[in-house]
Formats: C-alpha cells, sequence, structure tokens
C-alpha cells in the first residue's frame, strides 16, 4: 500500500485524501503501519483526510478508517469490533480414533503453544490472553486519540462489539452517514475532481491465477467476512 498512500498525498497537490475502506479486518501491525503512514504524511503535507466505509470497516479496518479526521458510512455499514481474535481448530480426539500420535521435541516450554492436535490447556489460554491484552490495548489507545472529543463516553465502545450506520455515529465511531462523491463535493464544492488510486493487480492475478499460499489466505479472508453475515 506504500507506493499508492505516497502517490494519493503527492500528486496534483490535493486538497484532500479520501479513504475507501471496506474491510472485516487483519494483522493489528499492518494495520498500524498503514494507518501510521497516513497519518505522517496528512501531517507533512497539511492535507484532511476522509475515511468512507463501505459494507465493513471492523477490527484492523476500523483502526485504518480512524487515520481519517473524519469517518463517512452507509445507514448499513458495519463498524467496530474494537478487540483481538486468537482463532484455531482442535483435532485431538479424531487424533486418538484414527490411532495418530502427536510427538512434539521442544527446547523451550512454550514453543509448542495452542498445539491443534493436543487437547486444549489452560496454561496455553491464559497465555495467549496475556498476549492478547498488549495488542487490545494499543488499539485501543489509537481509537481514543484519533476519536478524541467524539466518543459517547457512557458506552461500553471497547469490548470487542459492532454497530450499524447512524448507530455508530450516535456513539461517536463515525462523523455522519454520508457517501464518497456527493459528500466530497458538499464539502470542498461541486467541481471537485476525485483523482482514484489502487494497487496495481500482477500479471497472474489478471488472468484469474494465485499460488496456493494465496487461495489459503483467501479462504480465512473469507471466513471474516462471515463474521459479519457477508
Amino acid at each position: 500500500m506504500a507506493p499508492v498512500i505516497e502517490k494519493a498525498f503527492a500528486r496534483g497537490k490535493p486538497r484532500a485524501v479520501a479513504l475507501i475502506i471496506n474491510s472485516p479486518g487483519g494483522s493489528p501491525v499492518q494495520s498500524s503501519l498503514i494507518a501510521a503512514r497516513i497519518r505522517r504524511l496528512a501531517a507533512e503535507k497539511g492535507i484532511e483526510v476522509h475515511a468512507f466505509v463501505e459494507d465493513v470497516a471492523a477490527s484492523g479496518g476500523y483502526w485504518l478508517a480512524c487515520a481519517g479526521d473524519h469517518i463517512w458510512l452507509d445507514e448499513s455499514s458495519i463498524v467496530g469490533s474494537i478487540g483481538v481474535i486468537f482463532a484455531s481448530f482442535g483435532f485431538p480426539e479424531f487424533m486418538a480414533r484414527q490411532g495418530i500420535e502427536r510427538r512434539v521435541v521442544t527446547s523451550g516450554r512454550s514453543k509448542s503453544l495452542a498445539d491443534p492436535f493436543l487437547p486444549e490447556k489452560p496454561e496455553d489460554v491464559a497465555r495467549l490472553k496475556a498476549l492478547q491484552e498488549p495488542i487490545h490495548k494499543a488499539f485501543i489507545e489509537h481509537v481514543k486519540a484519533r476519536r478524541a472529543g467524539r466518543l459517547d463516553e457512557s458506552a461500553d465502545l471497547f469490548n470487542a462489539d459492532i454497530w450499524v450506520g447512524s448507530g455508530a455515529v450516535k456513539v461517536g465511531l463515525a462523523d455522519g452517514v454520508g457517501h464518497l462523491v456527493p459528500k466530497m463535493k458538499e464539502i470542498y464544492g461541486d467541481k471537485v475532481r476525485l483523482v482514484p488510486y489502487g494497487p496495481r493487480r500482477s500479471l497472474l492475478r489478471r488472468f484469474g491465477m494465485q499460488m496456493a499460499g494465496e487461495a489459503m489466505g483467501a479462504l480465512e479472508e473469507r471466513a471474516l467476512w462471515a463474521q459479519y453475515g457477508l
């Protein structure tokens, strides 16, 4: 995303940059890196940033939305999910039925953490929660900093719940209902010109060819979307 972001802030001396966000989440580190780069460029160049949410800006997607000075959404957009998740599977009973023995040799007590082929251990759960806590705290601090003075202090906003449309505006997670073109014309005038930027697809992607790893990534992404009924 770095070249795209750089281009959006540099070409033609823009009055503003608009982010179109449609994401159910992902890596907290990558979300942080992208959002931080947007904020640095906005500060360096004195350019206002507007985030427009389409279907979803949840979890890491909402982290990105908070890179905007203003967040706009549709009445049916889903935002929030300010939390951290670890998801896995467990196969110990299947392994036992098939007569398969799991053999793991490590040189550190925590090296084999949450092994899906072994029964779940309370100490593994406690360790994972301890790992999630600082990530969740960083997420909360980011939202509070970016939405300072706009959040409903009486609402429980950081329990990974989600809000829809005007409900998100009411609790301060968004600034209003609005779509990209009419909203930008409303703010910057009818003669505003919108120049789209986006990542280029590789030659393989253009012809619909993907590697196995990308196919697995697509399945994982599909599972994330499914959390929101999409």
